[in-house]
């Protein structure tokens, strides 16, 4: 199976790698991983001001914040995957992943907002849901 997973480094994050942990009978080793973290992106004013490889460098390092526990926990469990991050607003960025990488899943944390929470601030899950094409599991 082919399985998208997208993380932002929060303790959702966290949430998600245990699930996948715990469940390694249907979700483990296996599996062809891609692992999708999503920067958002510099306004573009004060991008426009700054240098491209600079922007590209700050990008690269806030990925890599969140990607690298994430490649530690995959190597301590002898599970392979690809890493990968994109820049802008996440919902797109990983429903068009899912669609494009043609996933048979995509696993996420989800903050656990309340109803009027997820009203209120949105919620990368609940677009998440909205937009994929593609199966999603969401972690709590």
């Amino acid at each position: 199976m082919k399985i998208l997973v997208a993380v932002d480094g929060s303790e959702f994050t966290q949430r998600t790698l245990d699930f996948l942990a715990v469940h390694k009978q249907s979700l483990g080793p296996p599996h062809q991983y891609t692992v999708l973290t999503v920067v958002p992106a510099v306004p573009p004013r004060a991008a426009s001001a700054l240098d491209r490889d600079l922007l590209k460098d700050y990008y690269t390092e806030e990925a890599e914040k969140v990607l690298k526990p994430v490649r530690n926990f995959f190597a301590e469990r002898g599970m392979t995957g690809e890493f990968v991050f994109e820049t802008g607003h996440a919902p797109e960025h990983i429903a068009r992943a899912a669609t494009r990488g043609k996933y048979d899943l995509v696993v996420l944390g989800s903050h656990g907002h309340s109803a009027l929470g997820g009203l209120v601030m949105g919620s990368v899950s609940s677009r998440v849901l909205a937009e994929c094409k593609v199966p999603v599991l969401v972690t709590r």
